[in-house]
């Protein structure tokens, strides 16, 4: 019984900026790791940041630069600061956590659209 509530998602124009945020709420005690993930029409899911309990943070190599992502744990949300926003960007962004008991739970939210375009 874990809910994902992402919100920020826009219409920006290129160079724009936007911060996308995801609140977890539910039965839990701790979240090991959040990330955001991207997909485009046509094209296939994929990783833009995630963060780990222990700060550990990787990007995707079109994003390095550009995205940051970071996390407050005591509000269970995790935030993805978009610079410098490009058409390429586009996509439904969605947020996904994790969290380990016994076993690896995954959990999405619903996505929030990016569009780049002028």
């Amino acid at each position: 019984q874990v809910q994902l509530v992402e919100s920020g998602g826009d219409l920006v124009q290129p160079g724009g900026s936007l911060r996308l945020s995801c609140v977890a709420s539910g039965s839990f005690a701790s979240i090991n790791a959040m990330g955001w993930y991207r997909q485009a029409p046509g094209k296939e899911r994929e990783l833009v940041a995630s963060i780990t309990r222990g700060v550990t943070i990787d990007y995707a190599d079109a994003v390095k630069g550009r995205f940051t992502i970071s996390r407050d744990n005591a509000k269970n949300t995790v935030y993805l600061q978009m610079n410098n926003l490009q058409p390429e960007d586009t996509a439904v962004y969605y947020c996904k956590i994790t969290i380990v008991r016994s076993a690896r739970y995954d959990y999405w939210g619903q996505g929030t659209q990016v569009t780049v375009s002028s």
